[in-house]
C-alpha cells in the first residue's frame, strides 16, 4: 500500500474542497491514486457538496404548509433559478415545509430531523441533492405561526406549483368566527402583505429606536425650511404618522380597498361575522431577502478564461 502523505491530502482537499479526514480516507481507499480518490469523493457526494458550499445561493423557492390553526414557511436557496424548476428540488422544499410544521419551525431541529422518505436527515438529504444536481443549496430559514382559536392563512406569489413560489406569506387570525370566512379574509390579507411588505404588525410593535431615528431625520428636514418650532413639531408628527401608514400592517391602506386601512377591514369583517378578530402575527419570506448577491462581470470572466 502506498504511503499517504500530508501533501497528498492537501492536494486532494484543494482539488475537491472536501474535508481533510474525508480526503485521507479517500486516498486510503484508493491506495493513493489521486484520480480515483477524486471519483471516490464524488460518488460519496462529499466533493460535490463541499466544493460548492462557498458559492452564493440566492435563488431557489419558498414553501408554505398549513394545518388549521398552524402554518409554517421555509426558504431553501440554490445558485440559479433553473434549479427551482427541478422536481427533486421542489419536492425537497415542500417536504421541508411539512417538517417545519411538525417541528415548530426551528431550522436547526429541521436539519437533524429524519426524513421518512429516505431515512436520512434533511441536511444529509440536501447534501445528496447538491451532489446530484451540481449546485450549492442551503436550508436557510423557517418560521411557524400558531393560534389557539382561529386560522393561519397562507399565500404564495409567483407560484411554481401549489404552496411553492418566490414569496410565501402566513397570517395568523385569532377568532371564534366561521373558519371558512376567516380563511378567506386571511388569504386576502396575505396577498396584501406580499404586495405591500409591512415591517411591523401594529404601532406598538414598531422599534422605538426606529421611530426616534425617523423623527431626527424629519426634524432636520423641517428645520431646513426655516419654519417656527411649533410648526416643525406638527410637521414631524405628520411625517411620523405617514411613516406608520407605510410600514405598519394594520395602518396600511388595504390594497383591495385603498380607502380603508387594514385594521378597518378586519373590524368590518368581525362585525359582519359577529365575533372579534385579531391579527396575532404575520410572516413574509421573500426569496433571497438579505443575501448579498455576487456582481457578475461577464466580460472579465471571459477575458480570464482566455488568459488576457
Amino acid at each position: 500500500m502506498s504511503e499517504i502523505t500530508a501533501s497528498m491530502v492537501k492536494e486532494l482537499r484543494e482539488t475537491t474542497g472536501a474535508g481533510m479526514l474525508d480526503c485521507k480516507k479517500a486516498l486510503v481507499e484508493t491506495n493513493g491514486d489521486m484520480e480515483q480518490a477524486v471519483d471516490w469523493l464524488r460518488k460519496k457526494g462529499l466533493a460535490s457538496a463541499a466544493k460548492k458550499s462557498s458559492r452564493i445561493a440566492a435563488e431557489g423557492l419558498v414553501a408554505v404548509a398549513v394545518d388549521g390553526n398552524r402554518g409554517a414557511v421555509v426558504e431553501v436557496n440554490s445558485e440559479t433559478d433553473f434549479v427551482a424548476k427541478n422536481e427533486l428540488f421542489q419536492e425537497y422544499v415542500e417536504d421541508a415545509a411539512v417538517v417545519a410544521l411538525a417541528n415548530k419551525g426551528e431550522i436547526c431541529d429541521m436539519k437533524t430531523f429524519n426524513c421518512p422518505k429516505c431515512g436520512k436527515t434533511f441536511e444529509e438529504r440536501l447534501t445528496d441533492l447538491i451532489a446530484k444536481i451540481g449546485e450549492n443549496m442551503t436550508l436557510r430559514r423557517a418560521q411557524l405561526l400558531e393560534v389557539e382559536n382561529g386560522v393561519v392563512a397562507s399565500y404564495v406569489h409567483n407560484a411554481a406549483r401549489n404552496n411553492l413560489g418566490k414569496i410565501g406569506v402566513l397570517v395568523a387570525l385569532e377568532s371564534t368566527a366561521d373558519k371558512a370566512k376567516l380563511a378567506e379574509l386571511g388569504k386576502h390579507l396575505a396577498m396584501h402583505i406580499a404586495a405591500s411588505r409591512p415591517m411591523f404588525l401594529n404601532i406598538e410593535a414598531v422599534d422605538p429606536a426606529a421611530v426616534e431615528r425617523e423623527k431626527a431625520i424629519f426634524s432636520e428636514q423641517a428645520k431646513a425650511s426655516g419654519k417656527p418650532e411649533n410648526i416643525i413639531e406638527k410637521m414631524v408628527e405628520g411625517r411620523i404618522k405617514k411613516y406608520y401608514d407605510e410600514v405598519v400592517f394594520e395602518e396600511q391602506a388595504y390594497i383591495m380597498d385603498p380607502d380603508k386601512k387594514v385594521k378597518a377591514v378586519v373590524a368590518d369583517t368581525a362585525k359582519e361575522l359577529g365575533a372579534e378578530i385579531s391579527i396575532k402575527d404575520f410572516v413574509c419570506f421573500k426569496l433571497g431577502d438579505g443575501i448579498q448577491k455576487k456582481e457578475e462581470d461577464f466580460a472579465a470572466e471571459v477575458a480570464a478564461q482566455l488568459g488576457k
